[in-house]
């Protein structure tokens, strides 16, 4: 059941990803066609996430390819949050080819099989890896509006009459956004993180993801106290949210050494 629910929900976000390239070249005329190619394909990963907690016997996205098609849920639907409002359509560009690529490499690496044989509880991992992928997911979607303020704010500079074809956010709500998204999203990863050194007391061993973890949180950190406590905005403050998240990209890519096995 799972593996046949994998196709529509990455036909429908692959869908969405060519209609928002196609309404990037003509504003207007795809919006809506990918709007409702995300939340289409939300609905069936849903649904592909339902059937697998069903099957399995413990925690089901205990192995780094099924909690990367948790990832993408998550991602998905944070961008669903606001991210379908028409002013905000080219983040669609980062986000949806992000999703429909991580979706895939999920499938392919057996993202859609469950075991919950891991030897922490369901209980745990339920906590500690939803929490911890839900900031991580904020942070992607805050990395996003970052790049996209770099973006606008680079074809301004250069007088380009590109970004006039757009109904684009000013570059002070893009700011503001991705700062209040990573002042939303770090709470949670600690929360997530709070968990997880919970359990390292009982005997678990430090490994790399960690080290990355807590590398992380402090990038994130020091970032909000330059950001509300020193006033640090701007490019600068983007191009930080961007580091912060490059750490993130490595962290996933960690995880594949077998964090939970």
């Amino acid at each position: 059941m799972a593996e046949l629910l994998f196709w529509p929900a990455f036909l429908a976000y692959g869908e969405a990803a060519v209609a928002y390239a196609g309404d990037a070249r003509r504003p207007g005329s795809m919006g809506r066609v990918a709007t409702w190619g995300v939340r289409v394909g939300w609905l069936v990963q849903t649904a592909l996430l339902i059937a697998q907690a069903a099957r399995a016997d413990g925690f089901p996205w205990d192995t780094w390819a099924g909690s990367l098609n948790l990832f993408v849920w998550l991602v998905v639907g944070a961008y669903l949050i606001w991210g379908c409002k028409p002013r905000f359509r080219l983040l669609g560009l980062v986000v949806m080819p992000l999703a429909a690529l991580l979706l895939a490499v999920s499938y392919a690496a057996g993202g859609m099989d469950v075991s919950g044989t891991s030897r922490y509880s369901s209980l745990f991992l339920g906590l500690h890896v939803g929490l911890v992928l839900a900031g991580f997911a904020g942070l992607t979607l805050a990395a996003a509006l970052a790049g996209l303020y770099l973006w606008q704010e680079r074809e301004l500079k250069r007088r380009s009459s590109t970004v006039l074809r757009f109904r684009a956010p000013s570059l002070v709500t893009l700011e503001s956004l991705f700062a209040r998204t990573v002042a939303f999203s770090l709470p949670v990863l600690t929360l997530g993180m709070a968990v997880g050194f919970a359990r390292l007391r009982h005997g678990s061993q430090l490994d790399p993801l960690i080290v990355l973890t807590v590398l992380t949180w402090v990038v994130y950190g020091v970032f909000l106290l330059l950001r509300y406590g020193a006033d640090w905005r701007g490019r600068r403050a983007a191009y930080a949210t961007l580091a912060g998240f490059a750490l993130v990209v490595a962290m996933q890519l960690t995880l594949q050494a077998g964090h939970f096995g």
